[in-house]
């Protein structure tokens, strides 16, 4: 998750609405809520942000997981941030805010972190989607509304460990190209982080993000 891709806040904005289990355990259901991939000069990069504990069993709730300072991570990713997007239109108004979360910020947990990302996204695009991650599974967690990606009679969709994850998802979202800095070098690249979007397109984003939902 992290900030989530760009496909993650597709799915977000055709909901409405989502709830994020707190509750959440092991690596398979965790495995991109700590990663987030970006493009540089030199291709896709996946950043990564340090948990403590062994990540490869991990069984602690995802609202106990906690962030580990180790390797210096936040300069690491501010430094990669700023070579993959300093070019941006939209760098200079986004800096200084992601900035203050990402280098500055004093997150001891990874739920606090990626809140307060998706929380500058939503604010940023003015985006008509609300996030909970206050109830619990037994209440639906991860829900999405809509009845497009609704899997269920009930009017959610569970995609907890469905999407963002190593494998491709098979949600009815189509990938639309929009403007990327690195495209005269690399060409479109899809399903990227969404700071990737919010760098290149600024509020106009969420126009991108309404011709990807079928």
């Amino acid at each position: 998750m992290c900030p989530g891709s760009v496909r993650y806040w597709a799915a977000a904005l055709a909901a409405g609405t989502v709830y994020v289990d707190p509750e959440e355990r092991h690596l398979p259901l965790r495995h991109s809520h700590h990663r987030y991939a970006i493009e540089g000069p030199n291709g896709v990069q996946l950043l990564t942000v340090p948990l403590v504990g062994e990540t490869h069993n991990m069984t602690t709730p995802l609202c106990d997981v906690r962030i580990s300072e180790h390797g210096n991570w936040r300069h690491l990713h501010w430094g990669a941030l700023y070579s993959s997007y300093g070019r941006t239109p939209y760098f200079d108004h986004i800096a200084p805010d992601l900035e203050a979360i990402i280098v500055n910020g004093h997150q001891t947990h990874l739920l606090e972190l990626n809140t307060q990302l998706q929380q500058l996204v939503v604010e940023f695009m003015d985006l008509p989607i609300q996030f909970n991650a206050q109830c619990t599974m037994h209440n639906a967690q991860s829900i999405y509304q809509d009845s497009t990606l609704a899997t269920s009679t009930i009017g959610y969709c569970d995609l907890r460990g469905k999407i963002d994850m190593k494998r491709p998802d098979e949600l009815p979202i189509v990938d639309v190209p929009y403007y990327q800095v690195w495209a005269d070098r690399h060409g479109f690249v899809p399903r990227l982080s969404m700071l990737d979007l919010l760098m290149n397109e600024g509020r106009e984003g969420i126009f991108t993000l309404q011709k990807m939902i079928p």
